[in-house]
């Protein structure tokens, strides 16, 4: 039996290697003669540099850039192999586990390191720009990479903003006179799974900017930059982003860009399966074991176990979700799918991440011996 083992991380417990690893063991325990690829995977963004480094043609490159607070670091993207594409990470330069928990300041954080490294790549010859947009510390609508690339934002007495999501609601006029040819000259995907909109009670501000360090007060002022912001775009550019579906991603950095700088909003997993060769590969397994630490409504739009159980959909292969938490047994539209909540009845939240690795064996054993004794 062949079995593709392609899980992402059970966030705050194990990574997504850790978890394969795990997965691996286990199989090979139940089915000792059987033959496993493992493929830690990604939704484009947390570790998607890793995913594209083991699977795709292309090296690592390391610039000087600098994290949210704009202080400098050592940070790598991917080069394609045809040396004209690259793929960043945005979290590699603004993100959140760069910085302390009394660091956080959303107000204050800023998306212009990405902007660096981003420059770093195009003065070397980069043509088309993927940027992966998870896990970032900023509110600040991608404006921190338009300043970085040579953009302003200006208020009412044509005076520059500083950076950060903190001053947007004085927002009166954005300038992009003097920007990088290049920027403006290159091709820009963003890596987008979030469906959220900028704006409102499930905009970027109200939804991700607490855990980003924002207070209430600061999620009103936020919430009012990124109402100005797209009031100025519209009546500058003629670009709708109030509700763009994605356009709350990482800060709004997907409306920002979208706006901006022509930028495409594509499924993150859908852009590694096409550089992994995943799509064509897929269809040779027998059973394919894939997860996360929480499964839930969420995980339905867009998150990478929901997208692997789709694809093996469509070549009819068993596909087991195993999850750390999940209240959901079967999934509809995903007849060959289970999933596996690996945690036992009555256990917290705390107690099952300390024994994630206790619990995700025994489960998943217990799932494989079943297959096993039913001859499926």
């Amino acid at each position: 039996m062949e079995i593709l083992i392609i899980p992402d991380s059970f966030k705050g417990s194990l990574s997504a290697k850790e978890v394969a690893q795990l997965m691996e063991h286990t199989v090979k325990a139940v089915f000792p003669e059987s033959k496993c690829t493992s493929m830690p995977f990604s939704d484009g963004g947390e570790g998607a540099l890793t995913v594209l480094q083991r699977h795709s043609n292309g090296e690592l490159i390391k610039c000087l850039a600098y994290d949210a607070l704009r202080r400098p670091i050592k940070a790598p993207y991917f080069l394609f192999q045809n040396k004209k594409e690259v793929w960043i990470e945005l979290s590699q330069t603004a993100g959140l586990t760069l910085l302390d928990k009394t660091d956080l300041d959303p107000l204050n954080t800023s998306t212009w390191g990405t902007g660096k490294m981003i420059e770093h790549a195009l003065e070397n010859g980069s043509e088309k720009i993927y940027l992966g947009i998870g896990g970032s510390a900023t509110q600040d609508l991608g404006s921190g990479i338009i300043t970085a690339l040579g953009g302003r934002f200006l208020d009412k007495h044509d005076k520059e903003l500083p950076l950060g999501g903190g001053a947007l609601y004085r927002l009166k006029k954005i300038d992009l006179t003097n920007m990088n040819a290049k920027a403006l000259q290159a091709e820009w995907v963003i890596a987008c799974d979030v469906q959220n909109p900028l704006l409102g009670k499930e905009g970027t501000a109200h939804t991700y900017a607490k855990q980003k360090g924002a207070s209430p007060s600061d999620i009103d002022r936020l919430e009012q930059g990124g109402i100005c912001f797209a009031e100025v775009v519209k009546k500058q550019f003629g670009i709708e982003i109030h509700n763009l579906v994605g356009g709350g991603a990482a800060g709004g950095v997907s409306a920002g860009l979208f706006a901006l700088l022509n930028a495409s909003l594509t499924e993150g997993f859908e852009l590694l399966a096409q550089h992994t060769g995943l799509n064509d590969k897929i269809s040779k397994f027998d059973l394919i074991l894939t997860g996360e630490g929480s499964f839930d409504e969420q995980s339905l739009y867009g998150k990478l176990p929901i997208q692997v159980a789709a694809l093996a959909e469509k070549s009819n292969i068993r596909t087991l979700i195993v999850a750390g938490f999940s209240k959901m047994k079967t999934l509809k539209k995903l007849t060959q799918c289970k999933i596996i909540n690996t945690t036992p009845p009555g256990v917290a939240v705390e107690n099952a991440i300390e024994n994630a690795e206790k619990n995700l064996r025994s489960a998943l054993t217990k799932e494989l011996e079943f297959i096993k004794s039913q001859n499926i």
